[in-house]
């Protein structure tokens, strides 16, 4: 796989990853080894960072398009996402909120479809089975 999937399959930055990791294409067998014994590097990264987007967004309980809109563009360190948290800017409060409202609003219509799915005359589906 290229470096840049295994990077993500591993929650890395891929430039902040060795040249040779960057240059190299990866096997599963390889990635698995990665997860299983993973080198000092690898540890560092995973947990010191720097961190993808998706990671930065994670740690913050944010959207990725939350990060975008606060202006966090660049990978950040477990240092930089600790001083972001300890005092949060407005926007990562304003962020936090509106993916609180995403999150219930998303079980609400799950609720919803799941309560019209049981009211309904259908007989239900066999499934897993």
């Amino acid at each position: 796989m290229k470096p840049l999937t295994a990077a993500n399959k591993l929650g890395i930055y891929l430039p902040a990853a060795p040249e040779e990791f960057q240059n190299s294409m990866i096997s599963r067998s390889e990635l698995d080894a990665l997860r299983s014994d993973p080198p000092q590097w690898l540890t560092d990264l995973q947990t010191n960072g720097p961190f993808p987007r998706d990671v930065i967004a994670k740690k913050l309980g944010v959207s990725i398009a939350g990060l975008a809109r606060g202006g966090v563009t660049e990978a950040l360190t477990g240092d930089a996402i600790e001083e972001l948290v300890a005092s949060p800017p407005q926007w990562l409060v304003r962020e936090r909120r509106t993916q609180i409202q995403v999150r219930k609003d998303a079980e609400r219509i799950k609720e919803k479809q799941e309560a019209r799915r049981t009211a309904g005359n259908r007989p239900t589906k066999l499934r897993n089975l």
